[in-house]
C-alpha cells in the first residue's frame, strides 16, 4: 500500500481532531505543532477535507477545525480514498494479470481494504490513549 505524504498528513489531522473530545474548535497551528505537519500544507489539506465534508471550520479568535461527523463513524479507508483516490488501498500495479502471484496480491489488497474500512478514528484515538496511559510512570515516594 502506497500512501503519499499528503495522505499521511490528512490521517494525522483527522486523528488529532478525533483525539480532542472537548467539542471546541482546534486551531491549525496546534494541529500542525502536535502532528509535526507544515502549517501551510495542513491548511490546504484541511480545506480539501472540509470540502469533502470530513471537517468543518469556525471563524474568529476562538475558531478552528472540528470533525464534521462523529469519530466513530469516520473510517481510515474513506479518508484515504478521498485524498489518494479510489485505488489507495491497492498496492503497486502488477506486471501481468495472469502472473503466479496475481491471486495472492488481490487477497492482500482485499485484506488491507477490509482493515482500513473497519478502522474508525474513534478506535484509533482510544487505542492510542490506552497505549499512552500504560507507559505513564508514577513517581511516588
Amino acid at each position: 500500500m502506497n500512501i503519499s505524504v499528503k495522505g499521511e498528513y490528512a490521517l494525522q489531522a483527522i486523528f488529532d481532531l478525533a483525539s480532542h473530545h472537548s467539542g471546541d474548535p482546534i486551531k491549525i497551528a496546534e494541529i500542525a505543532q502536535r502532528q509535526k505537519i507544515p502549517q501551510k500544507f495542513l491548511e490546504l489539506i484541511l480545506a480539501g477535507l472540509k470540502q469533502a465534508g470530513f471537517v468543518e471550520s469556525r471563524r474568529g479568535a476562538e475558531g478552528g477545525y472540528l470533525l464534521a461527523r462523529a469519530a466513530d463513524s469516520l473510517t481510515v479507508g474513506e479518508v484515504l480514498r478521498f485524498v489518494e483516490g479510489p485505488q489507495s488501498s491497492k498496492g503497486r500495479p502488477r506486471r501481468k494479470a495472469g502472473a503466479p502471484f496475481t491471486d495472492m496480491w488481490q487477497q492482500v489488497d482485499r485484506a488491507v481494504s477490509e482493515v482500513i474500512d473497519k478502522t474508525t478514528f474513534a478506535e484509533l484515538a482510544r487505542a492510542w490513549t490506552d497505549r499512552q496511559n500504560r507507559h505513564v510512570h508514577t513517581w511516588e515516594i
